[in-house]
């Protein structure tokens, strides 16, 4: 039996239509890109809404560069996931950036810092959830950087 409070994270390819979040698992100068919202202590994987009328490629650009400083990038798609809990179901898509040049963050930027990691942070502020997508990601570039 699943405890509903758990949330479960599938990895899927048919949720095209019904996408919400894009999450970025960032790479520059061979560490992770983690985030910190202002108002929170916790770290994230980049990432946001997908706005109305906004593809989730889209989405993943504005949110790699509003909240990392981004400029210069490649952005390659990983996978659709969704996540349940307590009886509701969110889905968006993941993908993986190699970021070759940052310009730093703009003043009204919802983000406080960031942080060049070799891994995932202790202090998460999805804690249940971003563990499986950094997971997700980091065997996706494992097998990138092979072929």
């Amino acid at each position: 039996m699943v405890d509903d409070h758990t949330p479960e994270i599938r990895f899927d390819t048919d949720l095209e239509g019904i996408l919400t979040y894009a999450v970025i698992g960032t790479r520059y100068c061979d560490r992770w890109i983690f985030v910190r919202h202002k108002l929170r202590r916790t770290w994230e994987i980049p990432g946001g809404h997908i706005e109305e009328g906004e593809t989730p490629l889209e989405a993943a650009r504005r949110e790699l560069q509003e909240e990392t400083g981004a400029r210069f990038f490649e952005l390659y798609e990983i996978c659709t996931y969704s996540v349940s809990k307590d009886g509701a179901t969110t889905s968006g898509k993941l993908f993986y950036a190699e970021v070759t040049g940052l310009e730093g963050l703009q003043p009204q930027s919802e983000i406080g810092e960031i942080t060049l990691r070799s891994g995932l942070p202790t202090r998460l502020t999805y804690p249940e959830i971003q563990p499986w997508l950094f997971k997700k990601i980091v065997k996706w570039e494992r097998n990138f950087e092979r072929s």
